[in-house]
């Protein structure tokens, strides 16, 4: 079976406003970390907007942070409410912030716990922007362990050199190098990004499904976040400790709701683990945030490389867990 997976730069357009999302929820945190904050951005062409819902003692200069990361150029557009307080009632007593169906999922195949297609893909665009720090994307398809062909385009890139970096990086049978051709417009200047739209960059990949809304710029009283953090910790742990070559886990919430209405596991076997995650993980939303410690302000590296198989964040650690039968 063939499987492809994409990844893009840190300055795609799409990415920039996730960094942006989540700089601005982490700068809420450090001044009060019991911020609710939900923040949509979009960008480009000179013009930044910023929409949303935040209750919080904490009043950052969003419009200095904004344009530190995008500079002085920009103009800012700031539209910041107070979180509903219909809503907050519900949250206010540990209910989740949302309704919706997370899912969270590890494999052996790779030292991450994720997809290989995946994470050649994130790995070459790392390391091809380590070298060409600019807009691009990169794809790789795969067969079993065999990679079949590599797609990179890079802004302000020659295809040869390209060629070559791309090549040193990874091997494979075809090579499409700047496909469209050569090209010195991107980012901000040549298109418009949106927070949240690089949902599967931000999971897994396509080959898994998931479930809930976008994550940044949300708060971890959004189980569309704290909830799928908590099902990939716990996919982790279940393969790390022999539940399996692959999990996938699922977990779905009622807003104002703290017990999940539902809570699924199932290895590549099809062997239902669901027992096993009920009687030793905690999925209400305060129990999430304690144990996995989401309200420190640990965001803003989350919006570049994806939100799984980085080892420093908490969700990643693999833990020695006395499981209960």
């Amino acid at each position: 079976m063939k499987k492809t997976a994409e990844f893009v730069s840190p300055k795609h357009p799409d990415k920039i406003c996730d960094f942006i999302a989540d700089s601005i929820l982490d700068a809420y945190l450090e001044g009060d970390r019991e911020s609710r904050v939900a923040i949509e951005i979009m960008g480009g062409h000179n013009l930044i907007t910023i929409n949303g819902e935040v209750t919080s003692k904490s009043s950052p200069n969003i419009e200095k942070l904004v344009k530190e990361i995008v500079g002085e150029s920009y103009k800012v557009v700031t539209n910041i409410v107070l979180q509903s307080t219909e809503i907050a009632e519900g949250v206010n007593t540990g209910g989740a912030g949302d309704q919706g169906i997370m899912k969270g999922y590890a494999t052996n195949e790779t030292a991450e716990y994720l997809p290989l297609e995946y994470v050649l893909a994130r790995d070459l665009c790392q390391k091809i922007f380590n070298v060409y720090p600019y807009d691009g994307k990169t794809q790789v398809t795969i067969e079993g362990d065999k990679v079949l062909t590599v797609v990179a385009s890079f802004q302000n890139t020659k295809n040869d050199e390209l060629l070559k970096l791309t090549k040193e990086i990874i091997k494979s049978n075809e090579y499409l190098i700047n496909p469209a051709g050569e090209w010195t417009y991107g980012g901000f200047d040549a298109d418009t990004g949106l927070s949240g739209r690089k949902l599967i960059i931000d999971n897994y990949g396509p080959q898994i499904a998931i479930g809930g809304g976008s994550f940044s710029g949300k708060d971890a009283t959004k189980v569309d976040r704290s909830g799928a953090y908590m099902a990939r910790y716990v996919a982790k742990n279940l393969v790390a400790s022999g539940y399996g070559k692959e999990v996938l886990v699922s977990v779905a919430y009622a807003i104002g709701m703290a017990e999940p209405l539902m809570i699924e596991a199932v290895n590549e076997k099809g062997e239902d683990l669901a027992d096993i995650v009920k009687k030793n993980f905690d999925f209400k939303p305060l129990a999430i945030i304690t144990r996995l410690g989401l309200r420190d302000p640990i965001f803003r590296q989350t919006a570049t490389y994806g939100h799984f198989g980085k080892p420093n964040l908490p969700w990643e650690k693999v833990e020695k867990i006395k499981v209960k039968k």
